[in-house]
Order: structure tokens, then sequence, then C-alpha cells
């Protein structure tokens, strides 16, 4: 059994936050983001905007490429690192698209969450008995940027993306070879932790009492340099790693879909892999890092333009918090 994508969607709030609008904020400008970074632009949760409502919204899209109906769909993964629930948003994507047989429930794996959502689904179906499944990226790392930290606030957006993974005979299979790892001693370098500091049971005269209390969480805390280095490090060497699996040169590399963090890693990836700049995905001028969104972003924009194309073979890329990171060697169509 195999596996193979057959649609794609996005979606994006409507506020754009330009670098000329941060340097109002923070001590910073408009050429010395883009310089840094690759970013221009940003889009940001406002109003009655949810990040459920953009998952939704970039699911339904993908669907419709499908050509596939809500009450087909077997499995909905959701990736996420910051639902609107505590308990997580696949739910809402479950119940507004009406996918009454479907199971599901939420990865999170930060920046690399679309690469270990797309991963998780081939698997189940190969297990057997799963035909569709939605795997959803979206963040709203918005809600937890210090927007008065130059290092961090100039780097992040939000956004939705989805895929439709449907099943397939195996000399069709879509996913040619994966990579996933993990190293818990550079969690220090990305993290978002709880900031709660008192206890919440507590006693008076004698008698415990829990009083009310809203669990809270600190803003993004990142160590650039440290980041940066982990990626340019361990991002080509995890391709390479998928592509030995795939049996594949990387001269077979049609495009090259990296998670969208700076141009710089990006830029320094494809140089190590020798793979020349017009193959290389990008659209993180517009939207900046939208973490588990940003692949399926990326890739719904490059299907729709027409550059991607029905039969070539992606290399995909997500890194991040944790630290996490994985690739995927799949076809598209």
């Amino acid at each position: 059994m195999g596996s193979k994508l057959i649609g794609c969607g996005s979606a994006t709030p409507a506020l754009c936050v330009s670098n000329d609008d941060l340097s109002k904020l923070v001590e910073t400008s408009d050429e010395w983001i883009a310089a840094r970074t690759g970013i221009r632009n940003r889009r940001v949760l406002s109003g009655d905007e949810t990040l459920g409502g953009l998952s939704v919204q970039a699911a339904q899209r993908a669907l419709d490429m499908a050509q596939v109906r809500a009450e087909d769909v077997d499995l909905v993964l959701v990736c996420t690192s910051t639902p609107d629930d505590l308990f997580g948003g696949a739910g809402r994507v479950l119940a507004e698209l009406g996918c009454t047989n479907a199971f599901g429930f939420d990865i999170t794996a930060a920046c690399s969450g679309f690469i270990v959502g797309l991963i998780t689904a081939t698997r189940f179906i190969k297990g057997g008995g799963i035909q569709n499944v939605l795997v959803v990226g979206a963040d709203a790392l918005s809600h937890y940027v210090d927007w008065t930290d130059r290092g961090t606030c100039i780097l992040f957006g939000d956004a939705a993306g989805a895929v439709l993974v449907q099943a397939c005979n195996a000399d069709e299979d879509g996913l040619l070879g994966f990579s996933v790892q993990s190293d818990g001693n550079g969690q220090k370098h990305l993290h978002c932790s709880s900031s709660n500091t008192e206890d919440v049971l507590s006693k008076t005269n004698g008698a415990p009492t829990f009083p009310p209390k809203k669990g809270t969480f600190s803003c993004i805390e990142m160590n650039g340099k440290e980041v940066f280095r982990f990626a340019v490090r361990c991002v080509p060497q995890s391709i390479e790693r998928a592509l030995e699996e795939a049996g594949l040169p990387a001269s077979s590399i049609d495009w090259l879909l990296l998670h969208q963090a700076n141009q710089r890693i990006i830029d320094a990836a494809a140089n190590r892999l020798a793979i020349p700049s017009d193959k290389v995905i990008s659209n993180l001028a517009n939207y900046g890092n939208t973490s588990a969104a940003s692949i399926p972003l990326a890739l719904d924009e490059a299907v729709r333009g027409g550059k991607v194309k029905t039969g070539d073979i992606i290399a995909a890329s997500g890194f991040g918090a944790g630290l996490t990171w994985g690739s995927a060697i799949v076809k598209w169509g």
C-alpha cells in the first residue's frame, strides 16, 4: 500500500505587518531585517480571526483540489504548537468541515510538525483501513512573541496550510524516503515555557484551597546563533539520509522546499546539496516564519502558481524547537 499527495490549500490572516511597521516598535529597519532573514512582511491574526478558522479554510481548499468529500476523510492530523484550545484544534476542523467519519488528533512538533504529520499520515495508510488523510499545519506564533524583542518579533507570522494524502497502489507511492530526528539537549536554544511560578495547591487554616488560576506561557526565547548552526548542519544531512532511503541522488530533486525560517538557512542547504536557486521554493519574504504552516503554505502557492507539477519530486525538510528535524522525499500528484 502506498500514499500520494493529491490536494493542497492554505489560508493567511488579512493583517499584513511590514518591516517598516516593526521599525516603529523596535530599533530596526526594513534593510536590516531583510538582509539577515529575507523577510519583508508577515501576516498576523486580528479581530475575530482564529487559527482554527484558518485551519478549516486551508483544509477545505485541499479537499476541493483533491475532489474528496469531507465525509470520505478517514483521519485528520492538525500539526500545531499554538491551538486555540489547549486540548487541540482537530475537533473544530472535524466539525466545521463535516468530517463525520474521521478520527482526528493534534501533533506537536513545532516547526517540524508538518513533516511529522505527513509521515504519520503515510504510516496510517500503510497499516491499512485508511483511504484519505487531511494533514493540516497551522500556527499563530504572534500570540507568543515579545513585540519589544528585536531578535524574535521580526521573524514570525501566522498561517495554515493543508494537504490531502490518499491511499494508492504501492507502485504509485508518493513518499519515496524520509528521515526524522531529535536532540533534546538543544531544547534550551528555542522554547516557550510555562510561566506559572505559584503552587496551585495552598492551605488556609489547614484546609487545601485551589484558587482560580489561568495557565500562561512566557514569550518565545531563542538563541538565534545556535539555532542557525543547528539548521545549517542538520538539514542537509537529513535530506541526504532521506534521499539515500529513496535510492535517489540529489540531482533528481525537482524542488527543494524547506521550512521557511531564514533565507540564509535555505540558501546554505541548497548550496550544500548543489541545488540551483531556480529549484528552491521560498515565500519567506511575504509571510515570515509560520512554523508548522510554512511548508504546506509554500507548497500550495507553488502548485497553484504552476511551478510544481504532477510527478515532480520534492525534497521537503522541517526543523525547529525540540530540537526536532525531519525530511521527506515526495512525489506530487
